[in-house]
Formats: structure tokens, C-alpha cells, sequence
């Protein structure tokens, strides 16, 4: 049965998941505080500024700037913000939010300052119970959904009914939602992959080959598997389309924010001048100082974020990331 969502957040991936959603038969509402944006979604059914690729957005799509209007009767809310700004952006919407609503998270990183996932920030903003959230993470990058080449993805709620009622909202032909009650590990998993995306990139932008980024892969998926272990998730997560198959998309794709900021910095660029170059928010750069102190926290290595956090704090090159990662003592695999 169709259902009112509303989607806070037009940027391309907010975009592009109101368009699944919307192609799944619901009607949608998108919610954004740049003019521009909203007006172009409700006239004239296209967002030029964020997902200028889908020149037709379904006609069971609209956009507001007002906050009251944007969810009044959703069933669904969808939070599509830059990470590091959600806390802020959400609390507004407290108790304007139907109470039986189901808030959905597309966000991907750790809060700088707090070391809080995604889950943890959003019910704390909203009062929300943690039953009426779900996570969703996969091998999803926004334009070749939005021109609906195949996708997956995963959706995560303590109450598997929720996780299956949202899964059923955004399943479309082209684009399929599997179901797990493993929030934890699904946070972990969209954030901590974004590091990995950023020490690949720089490590193509510094020339390196398959041998360099297969190695950095592995080795960061080693890394966040035993640090989402440490915080309570299942380590099956990890082997998933969260984990491995939002790693390999995000590590091998120039369509990968965070691929193309490391790529800009293993091309010599200081981490001031990635940012200018970078098209959007990358959000494994304020990610990558959390998992260290994540590290530190639960007790477990973390070498390549490390190694980054020195890149972006320090200005270290490509060469002695790399030789900081591997070490000098001779562990087991």
C-alpha cells in the first residue's frame, strides 16, 4: 500500500532515494531550505543544482522549505543530511515528527567531537526510540541509481517488522532492499568504509596500481570488521553488501566523493585545496579522526586510520601513509 514519505535533505542522494521511493508507487515529499531547489522539485519535477542527470522526477514528488509542512502525515521520514550537520538540522523537526513515523537515516559517518554514530545522534535529536529507526547502507552511489541501473541495498532496525515495512517502501524493478536487525554494524559499515575510500584514492592519485589499492581494501576491511566487533556488531555484517559491497563501490568509483578528495590529495594537493576540488562533502575526512579515538576506546588497532588522520592533520604523503600502514613487526593475517 502506498505511504506518505518525506525525505529531509535534496542533495543527490536524498534526490535519488525520493526518486526510488517515489517509483515504488509512495507518495513523496522532499524537504530543503534552498529555494532554488524546492522550486525546481514542486514546478517543474527536477533538481538541476543537486541530480542534474534525471532530467524527469516522478510526478508523486514535491518539495517544501517548511518544516511543519514537510512531515505532517508522513509514515516515513527519510534523513538525508551531510553528517556533521544532522544534529543541528534535526532538532527543529523535534516534535513536528508524527510519533508513530519511522525515521530512516542515509547518513554516513561518526559526529566529530562525540564519536557518535548515526543512530545514536538522530534519536537523541528527535527523542526518537530507537524501534522507530532504521539505518540504510549498501553499495549505493546516487547517479546510477538515479538512472536506475541495478542496486542493492540494506535496511537496519532492532524491530525487523520496521526494517521490512521501509524495505517494502523502497523496493522498486530496478532497486532491492534486504533487511537486518544489525544497526550497529551497518553504521559501522557505511562509515568506516569511507576512510578506506579516502587512503585507495589518495593511493590512485599517487600512481599506485591493483597490487597498492587491493592491499589497502583488505586490510581496512580487517580494520573496520574488528572495531564494529569491538562496539557490539555482528561480524557478518561486514561480509555483506554493507561492508564489502559498499567498500568496493566507494574504493573503485570516481563517482565516490571520498575516492575523488584522496585521489586530489595523492595528486599533491594540500587537504584545503581537495576540499575546494571536491564536488560535495566527503565525509571521511571529519570520519577519519573519530575512528582513531574509536580505536583507542575499544582497544583495537587502527593503522590505516591512522596513517590517514596523519595525511589530513600533518600533510604526510601517499609514500609514508603506506609505510606507516604496513608496520615494522611481522603479524598474523
Amino acid at each position: 500500500m502506498p505511504m506518505n514519505i518525506t525525505v529531509l535533505g535534496a542533495g543527490a542522494w536524498g534526490t535519488a532515494f525520493g526518486k526510488v521511493l517515489a517509483d515504488a508507487g509512495n507518495d513523496v515529499t522532499m524537504w530543503a531550505i534552498e529555494p532554488e531547489i524546492v522550486e525546481g522539485i514542486r514546478d517543474r519535477h527536477c533538481n538541476e543544482v543537486r541530480l542534474p542527470v534525471v532530467e524527469q522526477l516522478p510526478a508523486n514528488m514535491t518539495a517544501t522549505g517548511d518544516r511543519a509542512e514537510a512531515v505532517r502525515g508522513a509514515e516515513i521520514v527519510v534523513v538525508a543530511i551531510a553528517a556533521q550537520f544532522a544534529r543541528v538540522a534535526l532538532e527543529p523537526f523535534n516534535g513536528l515528527i508524527p510519533p508513530n513515523a519511522i525515521v530512516v537515516s542515509l547518513m554516513k559517518g561518526i559526529e566529530r567531537n562525540t564519536n557518535k554514530r548515526m543512530d545514536e545522534v538522530v534519536c537523541e535529536s528527535l527523542g526518537l526510540d530507537a524501534s522507530h529507526f532504521a539505518a540504510v547502507s549498501g553499495p549505493n552511489l546516487s547517479k546510477e541509481i538515479a538512472q536506475e541501473q541495478p542496486a542493492a541495498t540494506v535496511v537496519a532496525c532492532e524491530d525487523i517488522d520496521n526494517a521490512k515495512k521501509v524495505a517494502r517502501a523502497c523496493t522498486t524493478n530496478y532497486f532491492k532492499a534486504f533487511v537486518t536487525t544489525d544497526v550497529i554494524g551497518l553504521e559501522m559499515c557505511g562509515s568506516l568504509k569511507n576512510v578506506v575510500a579516502l587512503a585507495v584514492g589518495m593511493a590512485r592519485g599517487a600512481g599506485y596500481g591493483e597490487n597498492t589499492a587491493a592491499m589497502i581494501e583488505t586490510r581496512g576491511l580487517a580494520e573496520l570488521t574488528a572495531l564494529g566487533e569491538a562496539a557490539g556488531a555482528n561480524p557478518k555484517t561486514f561480509a555483506g553488501l554493507a561492508g564489502v559491497g559498499d567498500l568496493i563501490a566507494t574504493c573503485g568509483s570516481p563517482l565516490s566523493r571520498n575516492y575523488t578528495f584522496g585521489a586530489n590529495l595523492g595528486k599533491g594537493m594540500s587537504k584545503d585545496e581537495a576540499t575546494k576540488a571536491s564536488n560535495g562533502v566527503a565525509e571521511g575526512v571529519p570520519t577519519t579522526a573519530a575512528v582513531v579515538a574509536l580505536g583507542e576506546r575499544y582497544g583495537v588497532p587502527t593503522p590505516l586510520a591512522s596513517a590517514m588522520n596523519r595525511v589530513l592533520e600533518e600533510g604526510i604523503s601517499c609514500a609514508d601513509m603506506l609505510a606507516q600502514l604496513f608496520g615494522s613487526d611481522i603479524t598474523v593475517e
